[in-house]
């Protein structure tokens, strides 16, 4: 393991551990420790539960198999309910404190216990949401479209996320939604993986389902560049998928042009791309990328619309806040920019903890008209 990934690790384990301590010393100081005294003794559960994820993790890179999978999805949820725990125990401290310095009434278990059960609710909820799957339906004009892609559809899926959290059922039940659709095309914008050693092949193989007559594209995300990405391509291709590594297929004059997670992240190499696959400025052009980056370079290059996933529009607070400052406008939804168009899909799954609040799953149908 590269030294860099070592101290990422041991810094995030070390931060993780410290929030996990502020939580039990929160609830501990301010609800009262002579009520529920059996807290006193249980710091060993609190440092097991605050290296649960980062361990779980590290297992599930090595090993799949029933234990692995409950472990780590075990260590996900509750990671994602740990969150709301620190929101609450952070709402509780400004709330105690703002009590303190102008002198309102308010008794200290109540505030500990209200906002503690507002981030069990919430933690709750997430789940329940991260599981229903909605349809986002969006109309999109795009210049100099031929007549044969005039009210056609074309689904668009990205960052299922399969692995040890979500597997082949979860695929399959995506599958059964697109066909209900009956799109002409389907497009898949990468993170099909989650990145864990898993049996690829299993978890992809439900894809064979999709049965769109114009064909199933699909380009490589940042997970399947995790681990060795030639056995996720491979596992793509094996499941029917049709892999668009860096290139353009013309159908029915429509340019569809893919290019993988790697090369996209980096402006030289797509801008580099793009120049050599030398794009028709008098037809119309999809461009399938993983995330919502270089849109001046896609947009300069003749790009009518780009698709794209990552943000997963955040999952839930705060990251919901903080992928809307990294990406601004384009972290979700159908935005322009410039000339060109831009859909940025929050995803079918969840990466790490399955829980979605301010976001929801979704599988895109977009009409062009």
């Amino acid at each position: 393991m590269k030294t860099g990934i070592v101290v990422f690790i041991a810094v995030f384990q070390s931060i993780l551990l410290a929030a996990h301590f502020f939580v039990y010393e929160t609830w501990l100081h301010l609800w009262n420790p002579g009520a529920v005294s059996w807290l006193a003794g249980s710091t060993a559960v609190v440092f097991l539960l605050g290296v649960s994820f980062v361990a779980a993790s590290l297992l599930s890179f090595k090993y799949w198999n029933g234990v692995t999978r409950v472990f780590y999805r075990t260590s996900a949820v509750w990671l994602g309910l740990f969150n709301f725990l620190f929101l609450a125990a952070v709402g509780t401290w400004l709330t105690w404190l703002t009590q303190r310095a102008f002198g309102l009434p308010g008794h200290e278990r109540f505030i500990v216990g209200a906002w503690f059960a507002a981030g069990l609710i919430a933690a709750a909820w997430g789940m329940v949401n991260a599981s229903v799957t909605r349809i986002s339906r969006v109309k999109v004009s795009l210049p100099n479209l031929p007549a044969a892609w005039q009210g056609r559809t074309a689904a668009m899926i990205s960052d299922l996320h399969l692995g040890h959290v979500r597997g082949a059922t979860f695929a399959r039940n995506i599958v059964a939604r697109v066909r209900q659709l009956r799109p002409e095309i389907v497009f898949l914008a990468g993170d099909l993986y989650d990145g864990s050693y898993a049996d690829l092949d299993a978890l992809a193989s439900p894809l064979r389902g999709l049965n769109a007559p114009l064909g199933n594209y699909f380009v490589a995300g940042n997970h399947e560049e995790i681990r060795d990405q030639g056995g996720h391509l491979q596992a793509v291709k094996n499941a029917g998928l049709r892999l668009l590594h860096n290139e353009k297929v013309i159908v029915d004059g429509m340019q569809i042009i893919g290019v993988q997670h790697r090369d996209a992240a980096h402006p030289e190499r797509l801008s580099a791309i793009l120049k050599e696959i030398a794009i028709d400025r008098g037809q119309p052009s999809v461009l399938l990328v993983h995330a919502p980056d270089q849109l001046a370079i896609a947009e300069q290059a003749g790009i009518s619309l780009q698709l794209s996933g990552h943000t997963h529009r955040g999952q839930f607070f705060p990251w919901t806040w903080l992928t809307k400052r990294i990406y601004k406008q384009f972290v979700y939804g159908l935005q322009r920019f410039g000339a060109m168009l831009v859909y940025t899909s929050s995803g079918a799954g969840t990466w790490g903890p399955p829980l979605r609040v301010c976001s929801h799953p979704e599988i895109v149908l977009i009409q062009f008209v």
